[in-house]
């Protein structure tokens, strides 16, 4: 078993247990080592469960011994917006969210997030085979401000 695998099996009770999913766990060399856990919910996870997370897997890490006796910063982490979408709660939760989805043919579709089931997803009322999918991510949107209105 690989130090991932060994991370990752340990790991993963105690995060479903918390109510998230353990989406990756990366170990980068250097001194000290960088270890990264990315964590997701359902929806948006905050800074206090994030921390309460941390918390729980800095405590199971602590007596990992496939650790060893090395050094290692631990970062616990949500999905970034250039994530990709790769699993139907992705979509699901992303839903009203504009994306840019490029299919296995090479085509490009870009719309909001619709409906989702566990096969499909509707792209500004368009339904896709999520299986047709090769990449997709969500687009940043910002506001604009009128003149005249306020922040």
């Amino acid at each position: 078993m690989s130090v991932i695998e060994a991370i990752t099996s340990s790991l993963a009770p105690i995060v479903a247990a918390a109510g998230v999913y353990l989406e990756e766990v990366t170990l980068e060399g250097g001194s000290p080592r960088l270890l990264t856990v990315v964590i997701d919910g359902d929806l948006p996870l905050n800074l206090d469960q994030v921390t309460v997370v941390t918390k729980e897997i800095s405590e199971i890490l602590e007596n990992l011994p496939e650790l060893g006796e090395h050094p290692f910063t631990l970062e616990v982490t949500t999905p970034g917006t250039d994530r990709a979408l790769t699993l139907p709660r992705h979509w699901r939760k992303n839903q009203g969210r504009l994306v840019t989805a490029t299919l296995i043919n090479g085509l490009i579709k870009k719309g909001r997030i619709g409906e989702q089931a566990e096969q499909n997803v509707v792209i500004d009322g368009e339904v896709v085979a999520l299986a047709d999918i090769s990449l997709a991510q969500i687009e940043i949107e910002f506001k604009s401000l009128n003149k005249g209105e306020q922040e």
